[in-house]
């Protein structure tokens, strides 16, 4: 059986994903290229409005970056795990937060 903790952090870590695939999905959309990091390489305002958008989408865009990484650089299978370990913390980290607002919203 499940405990209460380990049901949210659970919770917490697909949230955290599924919001990060939200984001980049709903920008590629809307601005009909590619998310990446280099966002943070633009003009200074630009850069500053995109560091939200970056860092709730940073576990998809770790993830994604890896395989490519791993299929076409052929990077190495400890850097892969690593990539995922720190991915799936940070989605864990993002999830917690979204949960946390929306239960806030709700007034719960």
């Amino acid at each position: 059986m499940m405990d209460q903790g380990r049901f949210e952090a659970l919770a917490a870590l697909g949230l955290g994903f599924a919001f990060a695939g939200l984001i980049v999905s709903t920008f590629e959309l809307v601005a009909c290229r590619p998310l990446g990091f280099r966002m943070l390489q633009g003009e200074r305002m630009a850069a500053l409005a995109s560091i939200p958008i970056i860092v709730f989408s940073a576990p998809f865009l770790i993830l994604r970056n890896t395989i490519r990484g791993r299929r076409i650089e052929r990077r190495p299978i400890p850097f892969v795990m690593l990539a995922t370990i720190i991915a799936g913390f940070w989605s864990l980290l993002s999830g917690r937060l979204v949960l946390d607002a929306a239960q806030y919203i709700v007034g719960s």
